[in-house]
């Protein structure tokens, strides 16, 4: 319960302070999950029953179009994901979450979240929190396609999240930023 009480400090810092009653509340619904590297947390086609918050590891979320897999969002420890249609309606994701390293990912599980969320106001706050960074951090992306070069990307990309350019393949983060292996190569060529 200890680790489970520290990860619900963590998603609170997140978001918004709480008492001490509403993360013990918080951190008895969260589920362990411990997921080997290339082994998925979730399938496409399957329901998000969890946000997940990275514990240790590093995930990508991905789904295929035209037969090529096209990476949506990569996260690392500390940080939060979601499938947010799918969590949010309750209905079959076309993304997948693969694990890129051995991973434990505490989940947020869909209706207890929802149950404490319509108990106590300071978990609704928390999960509303949550769902908000979610939202921007995918407006911020789609922002960063449409108004940033190549170089721009990839230069943000190394500055806020260095992990991720360390630890995943590269073509996984081509596909991310939306840019052909190649073209990755010739920008990191002339980073200095």
């Amino acid at each position: 319960m200890e680790t489970a009480l520290h990860i619900a400090q963590k998603l609170t810092e997140q978001t918004v302070s709480v008492s001490r009653e509403a993360l013990e509340k918080l951190a008895s619904i969260l589920v362990k999950n411990e997921i080997k590297k290339g082994q998925n947390f979730l399938n496409e086609g399957e329901v998000c029953t969890q946000m997940g918050y990275v514990y240790k590891g590093l995930v990508r979320q991905y789904y295929y179009k035209n037969g090529k897999e096209m990476t949506e969002h990569f996260c690392c420890e500390e940080g939060v994901f979601i499938c947010i249609e799918s969590f949010l309606r309750q209905k079959p994701s076309r993304l997948v979450v693969e694990a890129l390293e051995n991973t434990i990912i505490y989940g947020i599980p869909h209706d207890p979240i929802l149950k404490l969320a319509e108990e106590c106001y300071e978990i609704e706050k928390v999960y509303r929190g949550l769902l908000e960074n979610s939202l921007i951090l995918s407006q911020v992306k789609m922002d960063m396609f449409r108004f940033e070069s190549a170089n721009e990307r990839y230069n943000r990309l190394l500055r806020e999240q260095p992990e991720i350019v360390r630890r995943a393949p590269l073509s996984y983060i081509a596909s991310f930023l939306l840019m052909t292996p190649e073209t990755l190569s010739r920008v990191r060529a002339n980073v200095i």
